[in-house]
């Protein structure tokens, strides 16, 4: 390789290396930080499911999903997009948001489906107990 081309391919090199490491889209002032954004995302996602659900409970308490979220939150639409679309553009960032997002989705199902088996178990002993008294009553003469 000539030492011409060994130089421009270094120079082509620095250019492609150093282009990808500019930021693509400037940070906006009213930015929503990373924690309450994983946050504001965790609840798109439960009040997404429970729109599947059962919409009608949201209608009947008319409850605009995104608008709760954006008010509980204390942010807008345009602020939330704004910080949307600059996280997208910083992907490792991005895609460190939605792990955080899936990991606490999955220990709220956990902790819902421990609560599951322990009601559970309770309408168990509570039938059993019924069941018993039944049979008690049952063999008095």
């Amino acid at each position: 390789m000539s030492s011409i081309m060994r130089n421009v391919f270094c120079l082509l090199f620095f250019t492609w290396f150093f282009s990808c490491a500019e930021k693509l889209v400037e940070k906006p002032d009213n930015l929503i930080p990373k924690e309450k954004m994983i946050e504001i995302l965790n609840d798109m996602a439960i009040i997404t499911a429970a729109k599947s659900t059962n919409i009608a409970i949201l209608r009947n308490n008319s409850i605009e999903p995104m608008q709760f979220i954006y008010e509980k939150h204390g942010v807008d639409s345009v602020q939330f997009v704004e910080s949307d679309f600059y996280y997208a553009s910083l992907p490792i960032e991005y895609e460190a948001i939605y792990t955080a997002v899936e990991a606490r989705l999955e220990k709220e199902k956990e902790r819902i489906d421990e609560e599951k088996k322990r009601n559970d178990s309770i309408e168990n002993v509570k039938r059993k107990a019924a069941r018993d008294l039944k049979k008690i009553k049952d063999s008095l003469p």
